[in-house]
C-alpha cells in the first residue's frame, strides 16, 4: 500500500516560492540610490584638499556626505533584493560557474561598499570632537576609502556586469542592446576605475536601464499569458 505523506502548513510539499511583484523595482531603487550617494559624495569632498579634512570644519559639507553614506546601506540591500530577481528571471537556466561568479562578484561588491562606507562614516565621527583634525589619519582613510568604492568595488561591479551580461546573452532575459551597452560598460570599469573621474555612474545607470527592461519583459509576459523572451 502506497502511503502519502500529508504536510500541513502554508506552503505544500513541492510548492515554489513566487518572487513578489515589488521585488521588480529593486534594481530601480539600487541605482537611484547609489547615483544619488555617489554625487553626493562628489560634490562635497574636494578632489584633492590642500588641507587634509580642512572641508569637515563645514557643517554643510559634513551634513552631505552624512546623508551619502547613510544611503549606502539601502542601496546595498536593493542590490541583494536585485540579484534575487535576475536569479528568478533566468529560472532552471542557471549555470553553476556562472551563477558562482554572479552571486560572488555581487557579495563582494556590496562588502566593499559597506566597508568603505563604514571606513569614511567612522573617520568622520572621529572629527567630530573639537581641535586641529588628524591630517595623517584622515589623509589615510580618504586613500582607503577612494579605493574601495571608486577601485575594487567598481572592478567587481565589472565583473558582475560580465557576468550578467554573458548570463544574459545565453538565456536571452534582456534586450540585446543591454547585453552589449554591459560589455562595453564593464570594459571601461575594469580598465579605467579609479581614474577617470564620474565613471562609477556607468554601472548604477546600466542597473537602472536593466531593471526597467525586466520590469517592462514581465509586464508584457503577465499580459500576453507568455513569456517576452523564451530562452
Amino acid at each position: 500500500m502506497t502511503e502519502e505523506v500529508v504536510v500541513q502548513g502554508p506552503l505544500r510539499a513541492g510548492s515554489p516560492l513566487r518572487t513578489p511583484r515589488a521585488a521588480a523595482v529593486a534594481g530601480i531603487i539600487f541605482s537611484v540610490l547609489l547615483i544619488a550617494a555617489l554625487v553626493l559624495l562628489r560634490v562635497s569632498v574636494p578632489a584633492h584638499p590642500a588641507v587634509p579634512g580642512a572641508w569637515l570644519t563645514d557643517s554643510r559639507r559634513r551634513t552631505t556626505v552624512a546623508i551619502a553614506l547613510n544611503l549606502i546601506p539601502f542601496a546595498g540591500i536593493a542590490f541583494l533584493w536585485f540579484v534575487g530577481v535576475v536569479r528568478d528571471r533566468i529560472g532552471e537556466r542557471e549555470d553553476r560557474f556562472f551563477a558562482t561568479v554572479f552571486l560572488g562578484s555581487g557579495l563582494l561588491f556590496v562588502c566593499m561598499l559597506f566597508v568603505g562606507a563604514a571606513v569614511a562614516g567612522g573617520l568622520i565621527a572621529g572629527q567630530a570632537q573639537p581641535g586641529p583634525p588628524a591630517g595623517g589619519i584622515l589623509l589615510l582613510g580618504r586613500h582607503v576609502t577612494t579605493l574601495l568604492l571608486n577601485v575594487y568595488a567598481m572592478r567587481m561591479a565589472a565583473v558582475f556586469t560580465l557576468t550578467t551580461v554573458t548570463i544574459a546573452r545565453h538565456t536571452r532575459i534582456v534586450a540585446r542592446w543591454l547585453t552589449f551597452a554591459g560589455l562595453a560598460i564593464a570594459l571601461v570599469l575594469l580598465i579605467g576605475a579609479g581614474t577617470v573621474a564620474w565613471i562609477e555612474l556607468l554601472f548604477p545607470a546600466w542597473i537602472l536601464a536593466l531593471s526597467v527592461d525586466i520590469l517592462v519583459s514581465r509586464s508584457r509576459a503577465a499580459a500576453g499569458g507568455s513569456p517576452a523572451r523564451p530562452g
